[in-house]
C-alpha cells in the first residue's frame, strides 16, 4: 500500500479513534492538509451588509451613498467576508442502522457531519444541528459561534450514534423546521439514505434552495444496498416496520439493480433541477476523501456562479 493510501481515513479507522472530536479533527486534517483557503468561503463578491469603518479597512469599500444618508462612514462587506451560518441535518431513522461493512450508515453520516462541524468551528462560523429520528425532529442545537459550542454539537452526534437509529423516516418535518429557523442565507447540509415512502425531503431541499440557501445532500448508502452481493437465500427485514421477505438474491438482482438505478437517477435529477448539490456517499469510502470531494465540488460551483 502506498503512503498516500495508508493515510486515508477509512471508516473502520475512524471508528477506532475514540471520541467524535478526535475523529472529526483527524478527517479534516487528512482532507485539507496543506490547504489554507477556507473550504466554505469562495470567491463570491455579492454584497452582504454594512459595517462601521475602522482602521485597516479598504477605503474603496466605503459606501459613499450610505455616508450621505447617515453621516457615518460605512464599509460594504461581501458574502465571502461575512460569518457563515450552517445547519447540519442528520437522519437517524431505522434504515440508517444498516451496516454490512465496518460501520452503519448512521455512524458514517454522523462522523462526516462531525468533521464538517469541526471545520466550521475552526473557521469561527456559526453551526447548528438538527437530528431527525422516527416521528420527526428529536434533537436541535441552534447555530452559535461561541467557545465550546462545537464540542456540544459533537457530543449530540455521539449520543445519536450511541442511541441508534429508530422508527420510520420522517425527515421532511425537520427540514421544514430548518427553513423556519434559517432567517438569513445559510449553508444547509443533509445526510440521509433517502429511504422514505414520500418524496417530501427532496421537495424541502429544493424549497430551501429557492429561498437562497446553499444546500447539499449527502446520500449515504451501504455497499450492500448498492450492489446486492448476497448469493444464498436471505430473509430481508425492514428496519422501519415489521415487514419480512424470504428472497433468493440471485433471482432478483437484475430487477433490484435497475430499480436502484431509477431511484438514484430520480434523486440526482430532483436535486439538479432544484440546484441542490447531490453527493452519493458509499459507507466504505474514506471519510476524508468524501469530505474533500463534497466541498471541492461546492467551491467549483461557486467559482462558476451557480
Amino acid at each position: 500500500m502506498s503512503d498516500a493510501k495508508s493515510r486515508l481515513v477509512a471508516p473502520e479507522t475512524a471508528r477506532r479513534l475514540g471520541t467524535m472530536e478526535l475523529r472529526a479533527r483527524t478527517i479534516v486534517e487528512g482532507a485539507f492538509a496543506g490547504r489554507h483557503r477556507s473550504a466554505f468561503h469562495g470567491s463570491s463578491v455579492e454584497f452582504a451588509e454594512h459595517k462601521e469603518y475602522s482602521p485597516g479597512d479598504e477605503p474603496r469599500h466605503i459606501d459613499w451613498r450610505a455616508v450621505g444618508r447617515t453621516d457615518r462612514h460605512l464599509v460594504k462587506r461581501f458574502e465571502d467576508e461575512t460569518e457563515l451560518t450552517a445547519y447540519l441535518c442528520l437522519d437517524r431513522s431505522g434504515s440508517m442502522s444498516y451496516g454490512g461493512g465496518a460501520v452503519t450508515k448512521l455512524e458514517y453520516a454522523a462522523t462526516l457531519l462531525a468533521a464538517l462541524a469541526w471545520l466550521l468551528g475552526r473557521q469561527r462560523d456559526r453551526v447548528g444541528l438538527m437530528v431527525s429520528g422516527g416521528g420527526g425532529p428529536d434533537a436541535w442545537i441552534p447555530p452559535r459561534g461561541r467557545a465550546g459550542h462545537v464540542g456540544e454539537l459533537l457530543g449530540e452526534l455521539e449520543q445519536a450514534v450511541a442511541g441508534g437509529a429508530r422508527g420510520a423516516t420522517t425527515l421532511a418535518p425537520a427540514l421544514e423546521r430548518v427553513g423556519e429557523l434559517a432567517r438569513r442565507r445559510s449553508l444547509v447540509i443533509v445526510a440521509t439514505d433517502l429511504l422514505e415512502a414520500e418524496p417530501g425531503p427532496l421537495a424541502c431541499l429544493r424549497q430551501l434552495r429557492a429561498r437562497g440557501h446553499d444546500v447539499t445532500l449527502l446520500h449515504v448508502l451501504d455497499r450492500d444496498e448498492l450492489e446486492l452481493p448476497f448469493e444464498e437465500m436471505c430473509e430481508f427485514r425492514s428496519l422501519e416496520d415489521e415487514r419480512r421477505m424470504l428472497v433468493d438474491p440471485r433471482a432478483i438482482r437484475a430487477t433490484y439493480l435497475e430499480r436502484l438505478r431509477q431511484f438514484l437517477d430520480a434523486a440526482r435529477r430532483g436535486c439538479e433541477e432544484g440546484d441542490v448539490e447531490y453527493r452519493l456517499v458509499p459507507t466504505d469510502a474514506p471519510l476524508d476523501i468524501a469530505l474533500a470531494d463534497a466541498l471541492g465540488d461546492r467551491a467549483r460551483r461557486r467559482r462558476v456562479g451557480r
